[in-house]
């Protein structure tokens, strides 16, 4: 039982290292001013990739584990259906205060860290231009 109880952590760390790797390796990596990941890069590379991929295609690590799956941000349909403050809408108050998805976490701490939140969807909108 012991060897459980490590092991689900351990994997969880592995694959947030593996997204913050993966993510700053990415083509919409946004970067603060002294070459560092912006603090919204971070955050899409530690919390939003697990679910919504690293290129933002919907198909993160966990994304298997959701129905619906995560939105794909690449998807041209999905980026034209949603206006930037329904996006923060949903980072803020997550899906099930929203009648969405419950697998959506809510990140009320960012009411108070506007750039951080201007920034994920920045992040959110970059996957939509891409060839």
């Amino acid at each position: 039982m012991r060897s459980v109880v490590i092991a689900i952590p351990l994997t969880l760390a592995v694959l947030a290292v593996l997204a913050v790797v993966a993510g700053g390796c990415g083509k919409n990596s946004s970067q603060s001013a002294g070459g560092q990941p912006s603090q919204a890069q971070v955050m899409f590379d530690t919390k939003c990739a697990v679910c919504h991929g690293v290129n933002g295609a919907g198909d993160g690590p966990s994304a298997d584990a959701f129905e619906p799956r995560p939105h794909n941000y690449t998807d041209p349909a999905w980026q034209a259906s949603v206006t930037d403050d329904q996006i923060k809408e949903i980072i803020l108050k997550g899906g099930v205060n929203l009648g969405k998805s419950p697998a959506m976490p809510s990140h009320t701490l960012l009411r108070n860290r506007p750039e951080v939140l201007d920034g994920l969807v920045k992040i959110i909108r970059g996957f939509g231009k891409r060839p």
